[in-house]
């Protein structure tokens, strides 16, 4: 009899049934061969097109999806390159589907490249805003805020603090505790809106070629001989990754801002913090508005093993003055979305205990473009 380590070893594997397996599966997975027609569809696939597998079997994709779905130029395009491809956003809509938003994901079977394997994972239009395209709806409702508490609140508060210094020459010496008072509370309210204007600010930012992996060895610099003395860095960096078009000094307030966050979620005991790199081919995202889609291939990630991020405040996590911090302003995820969607890019993460994940998706730079001090 095995013991439970040999079965681990591959006693199991041998009792495993791939088609059960793929049937489990919550995700549509087909398969389609060189001429489109369908060899294979789990059983989830068989809910999605609401047709059994006996009638997808044989018949050509084209008519289970329309002629001119997304989905067709990304098998083309899994079979002209030989790399598997992503795709986020993706219009799913037919008179007996309905509307649906995907993320598609196809590959070529092996290695050939005539037979595609077609992943389709469904989102809802909210999770999407949320956990995709979420920094472009901060970003905008940020920058709305900044401009009017710009007009609205300081130069009111200009007036108040120079009435206050006023009332404090001639007030007794506990009149001048509470003028005192009045100027701190004002110069801090002041200090929040000088943050948050940088939000207002529209014009494009200056981009060039940035080593990615220069700009995250200054951010673990500076973590390890200041806020994050106490916790472990692990790094694991793709080594041919191409340089990143983008804004070198946005770049490290971006990735010192979600160490940062990393660092105050781990253990003061044990605390870890991962920082990856990786190349993703095809990964594209729908631009809102057109038909358009901005390439985004470098995956840069920051773990942590902390207690994760509560529930309630996940759906909300890059809207301004959103915290878990007891002295925290809610600022920081703002500007880091904004600084993504500045540069074209999507961040997004996945949080449970012990695992924390914030990707930023980012676009490469093109040859030729000159590299940004």
């Amino acid at each position: 009899m095995k013991t439970n380590a040999a079965a681990r070893r591959g006693g199991w594997s041998a009792t495993l049934d791939p088609a059960a397996v793929l049937a489990a599966l919550p995700d549509p997975v087909l398969v389609i061969d060189e001429a489109g027609v369908l060899l294979y569809a789990n059983a989830a696939a068989e809910q999605f097109f609401d047709a059994s597998a006996a009638t997808l079997l044989g018949a050509e994709l084209r008519v289970a999806l329309p002629p001119d779905s997304p989905i067709f130029a990304l098998i083309d395009s899994v079979r002209a390159s030989g790399h598997s491809v992503s795709e986020y956003g993706v219009a799913v809509e037919t008179p007996r589907l309905g509307a649906h938003v995907m993320t598609v994901q196809a590959a070529p079977l092996a290695e050939n490249r005539a037979e595609v394997v077609v992943t389709l994972q469904e989102h809802s239009i909210a999770h999407k805003i949320d956990r995709q395209l979420t920094h472009r709806n901060a970003a905008r409702s940020v920058t709305a805020m900044a401009a009017m508490l710009a007009h609205e609140v300081k130069n009111p508060l200009s007036g108040i603090r120079g009435a206050a210094q006023l009332l404090e020459e001639n007030a007794g010496a506990g009149d001048r505790e509470l003028t005192r008072l009045i100027c701190d509370e004002s110069d801090r309210i002041c200090a929040l809106v000088d943050r948050m204007e940088v939000f207002s600010d529209r014009r494009p930012i200056e981009r060039g070629s940035v080593n990615i992996h220069e700009v995250l060895e200054r951010v673990r610099l500076v973590a390890q001989t200041g806020f994050a003395r106490h916790v472990r860095f692990i790094e694991e960096y793709d080594p041919s990754l191409p340089p990143v078009h983008g804004n070198r000094d946005l770049l490290i307030q971006v990735f010192l801002n979600l160490v940062k966050n990393a660092a105050e979620a781990v253990p003061a005991q044990g605390g870890e913090i991962q920082i990856t790199t990786a190349y993703q081919h095809g990964v594209r995202l729908a631009v809102a508005g057109s038909e358009s889609r901005v390439h985004l291939p470098l995956v840069i990630s920051v773990i942590d093993n902390g207690e994760g991020i509560p529930d309630e405040l996940s759906q909300h996590l890059f809207d301004p003055f959103v915290t878990t911090k007891h002295n925290g302003s809610g600022l920081g995820l703002a500007l880091v979305a904004k600084v993504i969607g500045d540069h074209g890019g999507v961040i997004e993460f996945d949080s449970q205990p012990r695992r924390t994940v914030f990707r930023v998706f980012l676009p490469m730079a093109p040859r030729g473009t000159g590299a940004l001090s």
